[in-house]
């Protein structure tokens, strides 16, 4: 798998709490110049980014990273991102509701979001790490149920992030209307290759131009 084919599946990502305007206009700038499938930054620098950088493909984060904000504060942030600019919104689950086992709520909320963000990509973080392997499950028929375009792995702040084997979980139980993102752990080319050749359409790493410059990887 060559570099471009590798880069085209990436969202070239930095959600550190303390990324200042430089740290984001260099990642903006790699992403450019590596054609990544998008940037994917903190909402708070979606309008500023647009304004810089009116071709690049932006996504943010809502309810990131917790997940617990009521649905009405999450279609609020939605609405604010698509009129800064966004093309994409990766959304966390509520994860008390998956532990409490309200599935049908989880679902309501990601129907909910779906329909706020319209032609937009919607992706769906369920942090697997929190996880057992039949509230996993639920989560992909929901997903799957409730019309978004993605479910993804990790945000990257748990304590896991994406493996193999949920991967593999995921592409058992959505139906080929939904699309996979890993994210969290991606560490080597070889992991971005193993995660693409597993079935994932998108990867969440700060990392990717780094690796394939022969660098070390990042955080994220």
């Amino acid at each position: 798998m060559d570099k471009k084919e590798i880069l085209r599946h990436i969202d070239h990502t930095l959600l550190k709490p303390y990324a200042v305007w430089e740290d984001i206009r260099i990642l903006c700038e790699e992403a450019v110049e590596y054609k990544t499938a998008s940037v994917c930054i903190p909402p708070c620098y979606v309008e500023r980014v647009h304004d810089k950088f009116d071709t690049l493909n932006i996504c943010t984060v809502v309810g990131f990273p917790l997940g617990y904000s009521v649905t009405a504060a999450k279609l609020a942030e939605v609405e604010k991102a698509l009129k800064d600019g966004a093309n994409e919104i990766d959304m966390v689950v509520n994860i008390s509701d998956v532990k409490n086992h309200q599935y049908g709520k989880v679902e309501a909320e990601i129907r909910a979001l779906k329909e706020a963000c319209g032609g937009h990509v919607l992706k769906v973080i369920i942090e697997t790490c929190y996880l057992t392997g039949e509230e996993k499950i639920a989560m992909c028929q929901a997903v799957t149920k409730a019309g978004a375009d993605y479910i993804k792995t990790s945000t990257g702040f748990g304590t896991g992030g994406a493996t193999l084997e949920d991967v593999k979980l995921f592409r058992e139980h959505i139906e080929p209307s939904v699309k996979i993102k890993a994210a969290g752990g991606v560490k080597s080319r070889e992991d971005l290759e193993m995660f693409l050749e597993a079935g994932c359409d998108r990867i969440g790493t700060s990392s990717a131009v780094g690796l394939l410059k022969g660098e070390e990887a990042g955080d994220y």
